[in-house]
């Protein structure tokens, strides 16, 4: 006969193991000798050793019993049933390590993964890391807010960006970031944006620069937070106004302005 210490050692767990099974109801209490101790059998080992191949297997403790005393079909049922969860479970954490892995750079906390692949794209192409974490931060607010609406945005600006037009202004911007306002290449700039967003415009349609319909109070927020992070920006949006183009986070077109003519009430 064993002592509890004895049947752990045999088995390989240990003795607070062996008590813990006892709790459960997976290990039968013995008799307890005249001193009232626990005293073991042969049986008790192979019941434990079966109990602890089952539990480091990755069966929950709640299905050691049922399997214990399982006929061969429905032993191999269960055990098949507890392999397609342990997969699932497996699925489940490695999407969970790729998203641990994603929220080291930032991006991902408050964002969908539409928006975190076309910041990687942006990354892709050269632009200034400055003007990502940008887009990061005005897409958070886009996002919360109409979270129905993000795979409908992210197309159109994977369509966008895969005109070099475009990927070339973004990478401009980002060598403007370090001008002063009063640097003339910001015209240069401000020709090309003006000239990409008429063309654009003309081809596809005015609704095509801008068709977001944000809560003018959005507009707002997201303006200020291009103010204060990208210093060149305000000057960049009067050379605009100049060419024709109002705004930043929401482009209109105004030829008027190009000619001269005060701004209509409320464009300013």
């Amino acid at each position: 006969m064993l002592t509890i210490g004895e049947l752990a050692s045999s088995a390989g767990v240990t003795v607070r193991a062996v008590r813990h099974y006892h709790a459960k109801g997976l290990l039968a209490e013995p008799e307890r000798d005249r001193s009232g101790y626990r005293r073991y059998g042969g049986a008790a080992v192979l019941e434990l050793i079966k109990i602890r191949a089952l539990a480091e297997a990755g069966v929950p403790l709640a299905r050691v019993r049922e399997l214990l005393h399982a006929g061969e079909e429905e032993f191999a049922a269960a055990v098949a049933d507890i392999d397609r969860r342990l997969r699932a479970e497996i699925r489940e954490r490695r999407r969970h390590r790729r998203r641990i892995a994603r929220l080291a750079s930032g991006d991902d906390l408050a964002l969908p993964p539409q928006v975190t692949d076309y910041l990687g794209h942006l990354r892709a192409l050269g632009v200034d890391e400055r003007i990502v974490r940008l887009e990061r931060d005005g897409w958070i607010p886009l996002a919360a807010r109409s979270p129905e609406r993000v795979l409908e945005w992210m197309a159109r600006k994977r369509e966008q960006m895969a005109d070099a037009r475009l990927t070339d202004v973004f990478l401009t911007l980002g060598r403007a970031l370090d001008w002063t306002a009063d640097d003339p290449r910001l015209a240069g700039l401000a020709d090309d944006l003006a000239a990409y967003l008429t063309r654009t415009a003309d081809e596809r349609g005015e609704d095509y620069i801008d068709d977001v319909g944000l809560e003018p109070s959005l507009v707002r927020l997201m303006d200020s937070m291009v103010f204060d992070t990208l210093p060149p920006a305000r000057r960049l949006v009067e050379l605009l106004r100049q060419r024709g183009w109002t705004g930043w986070t929401r482009l209109e077109r105004d030829d008027r302005l190009r000619l001269g003519a005060d701004p209509p009430a409320g464009r300013a």
